[in-house]
């Protein structure tokens, strides 16, 4: 098992960067992660088509294309040879001046790390979580538009750190209006009377690809589905909780501020798009 780094498309198994990078100095970059199984990365084309919406929106010029991106993923892959991986692609605007002006920067670094991935424990998929409503609040859109994957993570942090604090493993955050977002690295789902609801995008959350996915089986599969604005108490009435996103893939939550969700255990609407979404994945490789 190993890791490796491509830079510009360089493979390296270390890598120094100039800490003049204004991704290092300003958190200014955008970045995707992907798995990958079998040396196969999953859903990279709906990645990299976000990476490229991402850097359009902060006026970062890729200096490649798709394919180029395609290529380099592969090689690296081949080169770290694991049986999974974690893919991290990353997109800085480059070196410059210490200077928040962008405008001495020229040439954006493309780096992208490959390793062996660190699965969640089983026993998260088969008890579920536990989360908490914390007080940090959601980068507003008009902010920081949290649909823009940036390298500016600073926000979740502070909502890991409270929700480690209360003893909790992931955080569900509220906009400043009260209404519910998402968690750290994961979009929210929760289910209310057999209908499967989840945060719109008008409040402030990124339209996560796991989580389109998850609309989409939810869908097919006869659930109604609802995208709409909810105060962060209404959380407390539901029959059932779950997180999404490309490392949880459907996760469980069983615990929302030390109390019981439901029975105390993953729901079955929850079971039955965990491995909904399993099976459509196995099929995509």
């Amino acid at each position: 098992m190993a890791t490796k780094i491509n830079f510009n498309g360089e493979i390296h198994d270390h890598l120094n960067i100039s800490v003049l990078d204004h991704g290092f100095l300003f958190g200014d970059s955008v970045y995707e992660v992907v798995c990958a199984v079998d040396n196969k990365p999953c859903y990279l084309d709906k990645h990299l088509a976000r990476l490229f919406s991402s850097a359009k929106a902060i006026s970062l010029n890729i200096p490649h294309d798709k394919e180029w991106f395609h290529e380099q993923v592969e090689v690296t892959l081949g080169a770290a040879d694991n049986d999974e991986s974690y893919i991290r692609i990353i997109v800085t605007r480059g070196t410059g001046e210490i200077d928040i002006d962008p405008s001495t920067c020229h040439s954006p670094n493309v780096i992208i790390i490959v390793m062996e991935i660190k699965k969640y424990p089983e026993s998260d998929y088969e008890k579920g979580i536990h989360v908490a409503l914390v007080s940090i609040k959601r980068n507003a859109r008009d902010a920081l538009n949290p649909n823009i994957k940036t390298g500016n993570y600073l926000n979740n942090v502070l909502a890991k750190m409270e929700a480690n604090k209360l003893g909790a493993q992931d955080a569900i955050m509220v906009n400043s209006w009260g209404h519910l977002t998402e968690g750290t690295t994961s979009n929210l789902f929760f289910v209310r009377d057999g209908r499967v609801l989840t945060p719109s995008l008008d409040c402030g959350l990124l339209s996560g690809i796991t989580r389109r996915m998850v609309i989409q089986l939810s869908e097919e599969n006869g659930f109604h589905v609802e995208e709409g604005k909810w105060l962060g108490e209404e959380l407390y009435g539901a029959d059932e909780i779950f997180l999404t996103g490309t490392l949880k893939k459907v996760m469980p939550v069983s615990y929302l501020d030390g109390r019981p969700v439901g029975s105390g255990k993953p729901g079955p609407v929850t079971r039955k798009l965990m491995r909904l979404y399993r099976d459509v994945t196995k099929r995509k490789l």
